[in-house]
């Protein structure tokens, strides 16, 4: 079966924050094991959810997994994403779309953290 991530974000009106997000949606693409990896935004940003899904389809993905750029468990990923997700698989009932948990809780946040801090010390 053809997997295809999806970065989901929430989008910003600075667009050098959106192609931060693009960004790490192609560095997942030259250094994961999957071809087919998009960037979305829930607002202020293209392609929206929808899009993206459309888009990968339209590359012969079967499975998506919606890897939210989120820190936290919110109000967006707790309501918004749910029901555009219910949306877009309802017009696209051959895939199969899975969503992730957000960042938070991941080992690798604090260590990330540590590093921000120590950098910062450092200038």
């Amino acid at each position: 079966m053809t997997t295809g991530l999806i970065v989901f974000a929430h989008g910003s009106r600075i667009e050098s924050a959106n192609d931060g997000v693009r960004s790490v949606a192609g560095q997942l693409a030259e250094l994961g094991s999957f071809r087919h990896v998009a960037p979305a935004f829930l607002e202020l940003g293209q392609p929206d959810l929808a899009g993206a899904v459309d888009r990968l389809a339209q590359q012969g993905v079967e499975r998506i997994v919606v890897i939210p750029y989120f820190l936290t468990l919110g109000l967006h990923l707790e309501r918004d994403l749910p029901q555009i997700v219910a949306a877009v698989a309802a017009a696209h009932s051959s895939l199969e779309i899975l969503v992730t948990p957000p960042l938070e809780g991941h080992p690798a946040l604090v260590p990330i953290l540590l590093e921000r801090a120590r950098e910062a010390l450092t200038d």
